[in-house]
């Protein structure tokens, strides 16, 4: 069974940032993206960026020019550099590793505050 431990979440002020982190518990090349999606109250589980086996990054519009996504071949880590961060993005993250069409994993979520 795969593990993929976040870390990063928690309460800022808007126009503060956050790194969020994700490690999974195999190599993150196994899988063919991973990525960061957010659920905000009431709303939709939503995709806020992702990052492909092969670097190729994309990116909600929500968070273009403010978000980041990263990985630490090294560290064996995804990461969600958030910046300029707004009430809006309040909400539980939660890190993705798919590894085909049919099978991916998930973190247990961090939450994400930002006070206005």
């Amino acid at each position: 069974q795969v593990q993929l431990v976040e870390s990063g979440g928690g309460l800022v002020q808007a126009g503060g940032s956050l790194r969020l982190s994700c490690a999974p518990s195999r190599s993150f090349f196994s899988f063919s993206a991973m990525g960061w999606y957010r659920q905000a109250p009431g709303k939709q589980r939503e995709l806020v960026a992702g990052i492909t086996s092969g670097g190729d990054r994309t990116y909600a519009d929500s968070g273009k020019g403010r978000f980041t996504i990263s990985r630490d071949n090294a560290k064996n880590t995804v990461y969600l550099e958030m910046n300029s961060l707004k009430p809006e993005d309040t909400a539980v993250y939660s890190c993705n590793a798919r590894e085909t069409m049919w099978l991916e994993y998930w973190g247990q979520g961090t939450q994400v505050t930002v006070s206005s």
